[in-house]
């Protein structure tokens, strides 16, 4: 194995922007002396404390402690105090390789938008009870009717997946930069309900769940078995369930929609999603539904459609 060199490393960026020009000021007033940029430079492969900073630039170690300072303020080092020979010695270590200056606003009309597209197997949470099942695109894993097959390692993989009730839970990676307004989410997914077999008939209420907030629920027709999915697996064979129907759940400031149908009044305001990296979505039956029909769900390589449960942060 090729032996780390002293000095690799991944690159640290610190950003600037003319949207906080008190900051960038900062940092120009800190990066406007050669000797604070000797500093800069002399700790990029080693930290030093101050003594040894101002012996090997030769200075007083009072301006180098002004220095040290400055760089300290504009956000440029980092320094703690550890013991030394004589009490205590601030210790000054890099914070950042490259410096990138933004000259024009992010401020616009335009909103912004980020897209997870999350594996069907790639749960956090599930309660499920048989009828179940979960399998890739090459074959189930495991056995039918086996809650516990849904804990094996191999769901990572799984293309479908299905319960006669419970939930299935996603933390999805909260993606929009700090500071910034979201403005609605959406998450799709295609679903059918879930019966011995098929039956098209078979009504399921199937709910989303965002952060622990109901955000409405869609009534599944039934579990689609007449025909062969256009992408179904071909270990599933003729008499089970073949496809669901692609299902879309949207929530702004306002409401909550399911294919663009108002649903409820829960909205984004009380998710506190800015808070948390990640974002809760769990997709189940209520066990006071009128329809306890179960679910099935289909990722990119099965059913219909040629996607995984997505969601879609407008922002």
């Amino acid at each position: 194995m090729k032996k780390k060199k002293s000095g690799d490393h991944m690159a640290k960026y610190i950003e600037l922007s003319a949207d906080a020009p008190e900051k960038l000021c900062t940092v120009a007033k800190a990066l406007s002396s050669p000797l604070r940029i000797e500093i800069i430079k002399l700790l990029y492969t080693n930290s030093y404390n101050v003594r040894e900073i101002a012996e090997k630039l030769s200075l007083p170690a009072s301006s180098a402690g002004l220095h040290v300072k400055t760089l300290e303020e504009a956000g440029l080092i980092n320094t703690e105090q550890q013991p030394g020979e004589r009490g205590s010695a601030k210790v000054c270590s890099r914070k950042g390789d490259l410096v990138t200056i933004r000259l024009h606003s992010l401020e616009d009309k335009t909103s912004k938008v980020k897209t997870i597209s999350m594996p069907v197997g790639a749960f956090t949470d599930c309660e499920i009870y048989p009828t179940c099942g979960i399998g890739t695109e090459w074959d189930m894993i495991g056995n039918e009717d086996k809650p516990e097959m849904f804990y094996s390692p191999e769901r990572a993989d799984a293309q479908i997946l299905w319960s006669s009730a419970g939930y299935v839970e996603y933390r999805f990676s909260n993606l929009v930069p700090e500071g910034k307004e979201i403005k609605r989410i959406m998450v799709s997914a295609e679903i059918c309900s879930e019966a011995p077999n098929y039956r098209e008939d078979w009504k399921s209420d199937i709910t989303l769940w965002m952060n622990g907030i109901d955000c409405g629920t869609w009534t599944s027709p039934g579990d689609f078995g007449k025909r062969r999915g256009r992408l179904t697996p071909e270990w599933i064979k003729e008499g089970n369930t073949q496809y669901g129907l692609l299902v879309s759940w949207s929530i702004d400031g306002d409401a909550c929609y399911v294919n663009d149908t108002k649903v409820g009044e829960s909205a984004l305001a009380g998710m506190e999603i800015e808070n948390k990296p990640y974002i809760t979505v769990r997709f189940g039956n209520k066990p006071d539904a009128k329809y306890v029909g179960g679910f099935n769900f289909f990722g990119r390589k099965a059913g219909d459609y040629a996607q995984d449960i997505v969601m879609t942060i407008e922002y």
